[in-house]
């Protein structure tokens, strides 16, 4: 157990150190706590493992023809280091209909300010579809 939660703290404060473009000490605090740390790293290593639930890594680009006419906005942190900018880049160009925005100012964090603005005015732009 105690390798375990050793383990598992670490894979929680290294996603808390590098999702935001500048770190945030009580996030990584947070991300530390055990019971957190334990949750958050099984789930994260459980949709690894089964590669997101799709059947192989490029499954989303070799079947974007699937959702191509579905509006999609795709929001990417320029300073993103958890999910880096070319798998935003490639989904984009497998589905060139799908706005893509680049936050000059973000990492991988939802709650930035800017990929916060960025996914409200997508999510402002569907409530009018």
């Amino acid at each position: 157990m105690q390798i375990r939660l050793k383990a598992a703290r670490a894979w929680s404060i290294w996603e808390a150190t590098t999702s935001r473009l500048l770190p945030d000490p009580e996030l990584m605090q947070k991300f530390g706590e055990h019971e957190f740390a334990d949750a958050f790293a099984r789930i994260e290593c459980h949709y690894f493992i089964n590669k997101g639930f799709f059947k192989s890594e490029d499954y989303l680009l070799l079947n974007v023809e699937c959702i191509r006419q579905i509006p999609a906005v795709i929001v990417q942190g320029r300073y993103d280091v958890v999910c880096p900018m070319i798998s935003a880049w490639e989904l984009h160009c497998a589905w060139p209909e799908a706005e893509f925005i680049v936050v000059p100012d973000a990492g991988h964090s939802m709650s930035e300010p800017g990929i916060t603005s960025a996914l409200i005015a997508a999510t402002d732009k569907f409530a009018s579809l």
